[in-house]
């Protein structure tokens, strides 16, 4: 046992390094050929902050544990809004501002219901997975459209630009981009074996293992890079690649189970924790949007942010 939390521990590890090496690669590649750093933040990088999700689900669902992959998405969606930008709103409070946040939350909370629907009747379908896939290509053209429209005075351009890598050999990011497209499902799989051990020893399903120590590995990642984004003053961009995040892990990580293995699914699925991902998603639009303007995420809505995940993590083990 000890060997598996091991192995469970440096492939988190190796995951989040592999995908961080990965986005950088791709970024710098990408700002070297001419692309501009606006749609590499709304593309790359925010694809990029879903990269160990997407190929832990597919993984998982190769390996014929499906509810595993779904765990993963669901709880990956739970954690990135009650955990992380619940903790990120405790260090310091988010000034939500960008009129591009505010086309992104409507987005959010639209697929989150497709989602819902689809996993309603208790399985997810072939069909429903390539539905969603096919909805993770378009939403990712429609961020490209975006960013070329984008006004020149919106705070996350400027924010965007700041993160991209600047002056990277193009050997290096090609060197980065392989080096990520080789560890990051070699560690997936050594996390999703041991995973599914650690689950197996302590009786826990494959479902829960997914909504709970997965997802918080995988989302650990998106918590580093919240808190450093408010120190830095870059609230839109910390609060963007959550909701970005989020749209992916709908589409490409619930979309992996459908597509690779499509079954029924847990019951806590469907009865339980889409319900609670969705009264979180609501619960940030409330918090975060405003039509008479500036709207902040402040510590006491971070209380309730982080004391909701906790609940819920009683929830399932109490």
């Amino acid at each position: 046992m000890l060997l598996q939390i091991t192995i469970f521990v440096l492939g988190l590890i190796v995951l989040g390094w592999s995908a961080d090496r990965f986005v950088y690669g791709a970024s710098a590649l990408a700002r070297n050929i001419g692309v501009s750093p606006m749609m590499i933040g709304l593309t790359i990088v925010a694809m990029g902050s879903s990269a160990p999700e997407i190929v832990v689900s597919a993984i998982a669902s190769a390996n014929g544990n499906m509810n595993t992959a779904v765990g993963n998405a669901l709880g990956s969606n739970i954690t990135n809004i009650a955990l992380v930008l619940g903790i990120t709103a405790l260090v310091k409070p988010l000034v939500v501002s960008s009129i591009t946040l505010k086309r992104e939350m409507p987005v959010l909370i639209l697929i989150t219901l497709i989602a819902m629907f689809f996993m309603f009747d208790g399985q997810l379908a072939r069909h429903e997975g390539m539905i969603l896939i096919g909805l993770f290509v378009f939403v990712l053209a429609g961020m490209a459209w975006l960013s070329l429209h984008v006004d020149k005075s919106d705070p996350l351009m400027a924010e965007t630009a700041e993160e991209i890598p600047k002056d990277v050999n193009t050997g290096v990011a090609v060197l980065w981009i392989g080096v990520g497209l080789i560890l990051l499902p070699l560690s997936a799989q050594f996390l999703v074996d041991s995973a599914v051990f650690i689950a197996s020893h302590f009786g826990i399903s494959d479902l829960v293992i997914g909504l709970t120590i997965i997802a918080l590995g995988t989302s650990l990642p998106e918590l580093a890079t919240c808190i450093a984004g408010v120190r830095k003053g870059e609230d839109d961009l910390a609060l963007g690649n959550i909701i970005g995040s989020n749209i992916f892990n709908l589409l490409a990580v619930l979309g992996m189970p459908g597509l690779i293995a499509p079954g029924l699914l847990e019951e806590g699925a469907y009865q339980r924790d889409m319900y609670v991902m969705l009264g979180l998603t609501l619960m940030l639009f409330l918090f975060s949007f405003d039509l008479k303007g500036r709207r902040q995420i402040n510590r006491v809505e971070g209380f309730i942010l982080v004391l909701s995940f906790l609940l819920y993590q009683y929830w399932l083990f109490g």
